[in-house]
């Protein structure tokens, strides 16, 4: 009958059944004491606990009138569990022993195992191991309960910080679990394994296992675990997908009493990340209070951290909570000091962030990071700024280090975001030297640019993708033919979703990243030239000039003041693409004082190479006076554009020529006919030719390519920014896969230019991948533009270029050439060039 308890985790259906079967006919009370426990845990693992707590009384008291003293006892250590899976922790450990006061040998073993996992259930993970290890010395020639042992165990390690000690548990554990047949409980050990990956900072590797295991799942159709849900949730958050997180919460059903709690806690802390902290705060109050009801401390004082972090308790919370976390040198330690400390004062203040830095050597990167912020923070007080920025170097290196074995360009930006106080306190104290403040700049931007995607190499295209193409093609199908969408657009929203999860299990392709360059290299790379890099300093613009082996400061506006201009900048661009004149002479004055102020004067007659914050990269930069009649050009980093110049991709030997046309354009793309008699040589894609993966296929290594469709800029997901072609988008998930970047780029869609700030100064978008991949030089809008004066613009576009000239200086004779009509001025504004 043992057979029929293991049944109830592995089929449940199947074990209901067979239970239900020995009720139904004459059997002894052992066998059907059998089958109410059986269908007690089938309950209990539902979340169905109160009819679980039934069937296990009713069980007990069969086991009792039969006289079987080790049925009894086994009984009575799953009515204890499942007591405590209610929330009644007490009373379930009460149950537990009992059961064990008598007991002996292998139901012994089992007992304890059960005892040790209520034990870690409620954060005792110190009493729980050794009762763990010994329930594995007196189990026996029994696999099943020894990997259910060992998967205990190892959740207990990693718990205490032995995360070598963990995988080796994890990894015995699956292996027995599948050769005993167990699948569904060896999925408990995947979920664990991707736990560790996790802790390692390994975050491609700890998603993969997750999306193993929730597969897995899926593909018996049953519920995931809530612990596995739950835990791939808390991994979402911690790669700054707040929204994914939420979404795989969502998906969770009925709830156990105790699950429900870790729920709560769960969601408040996604909703503050999401940046919705009144609506965390509540959900942490009641989560704190769930727990201490369940006399669950190691939970309780986690989700009174949160409520610290939500802005509530007191200051003697904040300390209570720090030095419980500390004395368990518990991961969120250095966080709850360093709050802790910022409610304190004095010595106390600095005994607390001491404490923090004492984290400096912990294996998790990003605990380090924590550790580090402290130590700067250490330093800050003493007056030490030199000591700030050591220390803040040494945590934006242990981030570095984290985001190294990440291969999504999302997740890679996105981890930048964990060293946002990081890099503000050291900007604040670089920033009264011109040279320190440029070196800190170009030390805490558009770093995921650095690395080339990992799909750049892959030979196959996922499953995912290729699915997604065909959606669009059949969307543009249906759209054309005037036929229903909706079924469509789920669908599409499904695959999205898929391609996303899939992107994020990818690991990096190299564990090499390209250090930001010394000051001395970017002023003798500019020589006689300008490079102008916008720094945002506690919320204030400084102004970085550097020419003619000087750098030079001067401060500007607040990036609030410049925030309110860039809303009505846009609206004037907007009026313009719809064909109605506009004035952009006072907005464009009101735009240099608030952004360059003084530092104009600096600027001397010439080229620009600009370098804005990530935020303002999206501005319509030729509104500006001062750079409306120069060739400028706007990169993410003055490192980006020095890699560009130096070593990145030389200009093909053979110089390819690709043009592209769309559908859907109002000019048809007129401009492309007319390139194409001007570039004899270049290969056409027009019409039903302009395909996903033709154009793919002969953008790949291309030196110039010209592609007109329209553009769609996802705010809400940039890598699925998106260009129109005849059979579906293209997007930045597809120009991640390219094997050789295009030399030169220009896209004469709308908003083909707009990046998404995310992380700490980086930016995602189409342009982003490009430059990721090595494009050296691209053209592109900033906003809508008109279809009509965009065909015009663009003849006289590659017509300057084929003089020799480079992008910048091609635009600027396309504005010179847009005087005196006031639409075609607003659409040659609307273009930048970006990169060399």
């Amino acid at each position: 009958m043992d057979d029929l308890l293991d049944l109830a985790f592995e089929d449940p259906a199947a074990a209901r059944v067979l239970a239900e079967g020995v009720l139904a006919r004459e059997a002894t009370p052992v066998e059907h004491s059998y089958a109410h426990q059986c269908l007690g845990i089938i309950h209990r693992e539902a979340g169905r606990t109160d009819l679980a707590l039934v069937a296990l009384r009713t069980a007990l008291a069969l086991a009792r009138k039969a006289g079987a003293a080790d049925r009894e006892r086994d009984v009575r250590a799953t009515y204890g569990g499942t007591l405590a899976f209610a929330g009644r922790t007490a009373a379930g450990l009460k149950e537990l022993d009992r059961a064990l006061a008598s007991a002996s040998g292998h139901t012994a073993a089992r007992i304890r195992m059960r005892k040790a996992g209520v034990l870690a259930m409620v954060g005792d993970h110190a009493a729980a191991a050794p009762l763990m290890r010994r329930a594995l010395t007196e189990l026996g020639d029994d696999p099943v309960w020894e990997g259910r042992t060992r998967t205990w165990l190892g959740h207990v390690e990693l718990a205490l910080g032995q995360t070598d000690a963990a995988e080796r548990e994890q990894r015995h554990a699956e292996a027995l679990l599948r050769a005993a047949g167990a699948q569904f409980e060896a999925t408990a050990a995947v979920e664990s394994l991707a736990e560790v990956a996790v802790a390692r900072g390994d975050l491609p590797r700890g998603m993969r296992l997750y999306r193993e295991a929730l597969d897995a799942y899926r593909a018996e159709d049953r519920e995931p675990r809530f612990l596995a849900v739950a835990s791939a949730a808390s991994t979402y958050l911690a790669a700054g997908l707040p929204g994914d997180a939420l979404a795989l919460l969502e998906e969770v059903s009925t709830l156990a009493p105790v699950e429900e709690a870790e729920r709560q806690l769960l969601e408040a802390q996604v909703l503050l990340a999401a940046g919705r902290q009144a609506e965390a705060a509540p959900l942490a109050r009641r989560a704190a209070a769930m727990f201490r009801t369940q006399r669950r401390d190691w939970f309780a004082v986690r989700a009174r951290l949160l409520v610290v972090l939500c802005g509530g308790g007191s200051s003697k919370d904040a300390r209570a909570v720090a030095r419980v976390l500390h004395e368990q040198r518990a991961q969120e330690a250095p966080l709850a000091l360093v709050l802790a400390g910022r409610r304190s004062r004095g010595a106390e203040r600095a005994s607390l962030w001491h404490r923090a830095a004492s984290y400096r050597t912990h294996p998790n990167a990003l605990v380090r990071a924590a550790a580090w912020h402290a130590r700067s923070l250490v330093q800050e007080e003493r007056g030490s700024r030199g000591g700030v920025l050591r220390a803040a170097s040494a945590g934006l290196d242990a981030i570095d280090e984290h985001r190294r074995l990440i291969g999504s360009s999302e997740l890679r930006a996105l981890a930048t975001a964990h060293g946002r106080e990081l890099t503000a306190v050291a900007l604040r104290h670089a920033a009264s030297d011109p040279r320190t403040l440029l070196r800190w700049s170009e030390r805490t931007r558009a770093t995921a640019l650095a690395q080339p995607p990992a799909t750049s190499d892959a030979p196959t295209i996922p499953a995912s993708l290729a699915a997604l193409r065909d959606n669009g093609r059949r969307l543009a199908r249906a759209r054309q033919e005037g036929e229903p969408t909706e079924a469509l657009e789920r669908e599409r929203l499904r695959l999205e979703r898929a391609v996303r999860a899939e992107s994020h299990t990818l690991s990096a392709a190299t564990a090499e990243q390209q250090r930001p360059p010394a000051v001395e290299e970017l002023v003798a790379a500019v020589g006689d030239g300008c490079l102008v890099e916008l720094v945002d300093v506690d919320g204030t613009l400084h102004v970085l000039v550097l020419h003619a082996g000087r750098v030079r400061r001067r401060v500007a506006g607040t990036t609030t003041q410049v925030a309110a201009l860039l809303g009505p900048a846009q609206m004037l661009l907007r009026r313009a693409s719809r064909g109605r004149p506009v004035d952009t002479a006072a907005l464009g004055r009101q735009l240099q004082d608030e952004i360059l102020g003084d530092a104009v004067r600096l600027v001397p007659d010439g080229p620009v190479v600009l370098a804005p914050t990530a935020r303002l990269h999206g501005l319509a930069w030729p509104l500006l006076p001062v750079l409306a009649d120069r060739p400028f050009t706007v990169v993410p980093s003055a490192g980006q554009w020095l890699r560009a110049r130096t070593t990145g991709r030389p200009r093909p030997a053979e110089r390819r020529t690709v043009l592209v046309s769309g559908p859907g354009l109002a000019s048809g793309g007129a401009e492309v006919p007319v390139l194409a008699g001007s570039h004899p040589d270049a290969t056409l894609l027009a019409g039903p030719d302009a395909t996903l993966e033709r154009v793919l296929a002969e953008v790949d290594g291309a030196d110039l390519v010209h592609l007109a469709a329209h553009g769609h800029f996802r705010a809400d997901s940039p890598l699925f920014s998106a260009l129109d072609l005849a059979d579906g988008p293209l997007t930045v998930h597809d120009l991640e896969r390219l094997r050789r970047a295009p030399y030169r780029v220009v896209l004469s869609a709308c908003e083909s230019g707009v990046l998404a700030p995310v992380g700490a100064e980086e930016l995602l978008g189409l342009a982003a991948a490009l430059f990721s991949l090595g494009t050296a030089g691209l053209v592109s809008s900033v906003a809508e533009v008109n279809d009509d004066a965009t065909a015009a613009l663009m003849v006289d576009l590659h017509a300057a270029l084929a003089t020799g000239v480079d992008p910048a200086a091609a635009l600027l004779d396309v504005r010179r050439r847009a005087v005196g009509d006031p639409v075609a001025a607003g659409t040659a504004a609307a273009f930048l060039a970006l990169g060399t």
